[in-house]
């Protein structure tokens, strides 16, 4: 090794051990612990924080009632299936879209705390049993395909639909636009398709109402995390 290279070397060893924390490799470990959480661990959080809410909150919902309807009618699950999942897509990113949007508008404490109290709102809303008109939103052109009438029915029904308007809150609440439409749409997948695939006889197994107060109880702590957050009792 020639003189000049070994001499670097040599000086690179300091610089390398001053970023050695001087307490020594316990306070190293501490230090790294206590650096705040990066980008990922917002993503995922807004991730499975609205799959986790959406899927319960659609449990007995219209929605859902609208795919085991779709499913008894033409009992094809596959186009169904991609119908639920293209339309949810669509509308869940209009709604987070608008969500995220209002937030970067209305950065004031009383605009969080509204979004606070929407969550806890929904917790009541979601405690609400729906009903579904059997023949309203099956009413397609009679030429369109069971994709086309799924697609049509489940984006027009889901207008106004308490997972919308959680995804609409959910988009104010998370900087995050695709984590959160991500995240409503895995909810969405995961209470709808097998919604499609077992239709009447998850009904009458899964506990609807249990599952319905899962969510509102998860829409509430939201709610209430976000309240003591902003005043500041937390940390």
């Amino acid at each position: 090794m020639a003189w000049g290279t070994q001499n670097n070397l040599l000086l690179a060893r300091p610089m390398a051990s001053a970023l050695v924390c001087p307490a020594g490799r316990g306070a190293t470990v501490a230090l790294r612990l206590s650096l705040p959480p990066g980008p990922g661990h917002y993503l995922m959080e807004a991730l499975f924080t609205s799959a986790a809410l959406v899927a319960l909150a659609e449990m007995g919902d219209k929605t859902q009632l609208l795919a085991m309807l779709l499913a008894t009618r033409f009992r094809k699950p596959v186009p169904i299936i991609l119908g639920i999942l293209v339309a949810t897509i669509a509308n869940h990113f209009l709604a987070a879209l608008l969500g995220h949007s209002i937030a970067g508008v209305l950065t004031q404490d009383w605009f969080r705390y509204a979004v606070a109290f929407s969550f806890i709102a929904m917790a009541a809303w979601t405690l609400v049993p729906d009903k579904i008109d059997e023949d309203a939103p099956l009413k397609a052109p009679s030429k369109a395909g069971v994709f086309v009438t799924t697609l049509v029915a489940f984006f027009l029904v889901e207008m106004g639909d308490k997972t919308q308007v959680a995804t609409i809150a959910l988009g104010a609440r998370f900087d995050n636009l695709v984590a959160v439409t991500m995240g409503t749409t895995l909810g969405m997948m995961l209470a709808n398709v097998p919604a499609v695939l077992f239709g009447e006889a998850l009904a009458k197994k899964v506990p609807m109402r249990a599952l319905q107060v899962g969510a509102a109880l998860l829409f509430l702590l939201l709610g209430l995390w976000m309240i003591v957050d902003l005043a500041g009792w937390i940390g």
